[in-house]
C-alpha cells in the first residue's frame, strides 16, 4: 500500500536547504516528493559501493520514495562513478519517481547529505528548481525521534521535462583550462590526506594543481550532519566567494555536489561540478596533478 495522501496543496516554493522540524509538518503535503538518494560506500581498500535500498526498506521517513543513483547515474560508464546521463534517462527515471510540474522534493540520504546534494545538483541541472536538501538527512531525523516508517510509498508517475543547463557541470578540458585560469576558482572536496597525496583512493596521488581543499566533511556537524552555521561555512570558503567562478571536483561529482551545494547556499552564482573527478583525471596520465597543501 502506497501512503500517499493527497491533502490540500502547498504552493509555496522551498527553499535549497530545509529543517527536520518543517518537513515533520509537511509529511503530508500532496504535491512534496520525500526521496531518500542513499549509497552505501567503502573506500578501503578500495572503493565499494551498493544501493542504500536495503536499510530504506527496513526504516525510513513516513511517505519517502526510494532513488537509486546507481541506476539514475549514466549506464554506460562505471557505476561507481556516479556520472551524468542523458536528459532523456534522467527525466524517466524522475517521472517515475513522480516529479515533475507542480511538485516539490525534499531529499536526504543516510550518510554525510552529499547523495542528496548529488541528485539535487543533477535536478538543477535539468531545470528543475523546486527541490531541497535535509539538513542532517536521516542522521539528523533519527536523533530527533522524529517519525520513521517501514511501509513503502509510491507517488503518482508523471512527466518530467528537463531544460538542460549545461554551464553546471563541466569536463576535464575544462578544469584544465580553469588551472591557468586565475578568475576560477577549483575546490578539491575530498579528504586532507588525499588532497596532499598521502592517500591514493581514486587512481592518483594528491590534487588539481592550485586547488583549494575544503573537503565534504569540515563543512558538517559530524554528529547532526547537519551544514555548519552559515558564518562558519562563509569563512571556509572565502576564497571561492571572492572568485568569479568556482568549479568543484571529488573523485566522482558526490562530494563535489555537497560543496557545490554550499556554494549556492552562500549566494555564489556561478559553479559547476567537474562530473568525471579524480577517477577520470586520474585515468589520463598526461594530466598533471600536485602534492602538498
Amino acid at each position: 500500500m502506497s501512503e500517499f495522501n493527497p491533502h490540500t496543496p502547498e504552493t509555496e516554493p522551498l527553499p535549497p536547504l530545509v529543517e527536520t522540524e518543517w518537513l515533520e509538518q509537511h509529511l503530508n503535503d500532496p504535491d512534496l516528493r520525500i526521496v531518500d538518494a542513499t549509497v552505501q560506500v567503502k573506500l578501503w581498500p578500495f572503493p565499494r559501493v551498493r544501493s542504500g535500498w536495503r536499510e530504506f526498506k527496513r526504516s525510513h521517513i513516513p511517505g519517502a520514495t526510494f532513488a537509486d543513483l546507481l541506476k539514475i547515474s549514466d549506464p554506460k560508464r562505471p557505476s561507481r562513478t556516479f556520472t551524468m546521463p542523458t536528459e532523456e534517462w534522467f527525466a524517466d527515471h524522475m517521472g517515475q519517481l513522480g516529479i515533475g510540474k507542480d511538485t516539490r522534493v525534499v531529499l536526504y540520504d543516510a550518510r554525510e547529505n552529499m547523495w542528496a546534494t548529488r541528485l539535487w545538483w543533477m535536478l538543477r541541472t535539468f531545470g528543475f528548481d523546486d527541490a531541497a536538501v535535509l539538513n542532517g538527512g536521516w542522521t539528523a531525523w533519527q536523533l530527533e525521534g522524529r517519525p520513521v516508517s517501514s511501509k513503502p510509498c509510491v507517488y503518482p508517475a508523471t512527466r518530467f521535462i528537463p531544460h538542460v543547463r549545461p554551464e553546471l557541470i563541466v569536463g576535464k578540458e575544462d578544469v584544465l583550462t580553469a588551472i591557468e585560469d586565475s578568475t576560477t576558482c577549483i575546490v578539491n572536496a575530498l579528504g586532507r590526506r588525499q588532497h596532499r597525496g598521502e592517500r591514493k583512493e581514486y587512481g592518483g596521488r594528491g590534487h588539481i594543481p592550485g586547488a583549494k581543499n575544503v573537503t565534504a566533511w569540515e563543512i558538517l556537524d559530524r554528529k547532526t550532519m547537519r551544514y555548519r552555521p552559515l558564518e562558519e561555512l562563509r569563512k571556509l570558503f572565502l576564497p571561492m566567494m571572492k572568485a568569479e567562478r568556482v568549479i568543484t571536483y571529488c573523485g566522482g561529482g558526490i562530494a563535489a555536489s555537497s560543496d557545490a551545494f554550499v556554494l549556492h547556499l552562500l549566494g555564489h552564482q556561478n559553479v559547476a561540478v567537474y562530473d568525471g573527478g579524480l577517477m577520470e583525471w586520474s585515468a589520463d596520465r598526461s594530466l598533471p596533478l600536485e602534492r602538498g597543501d
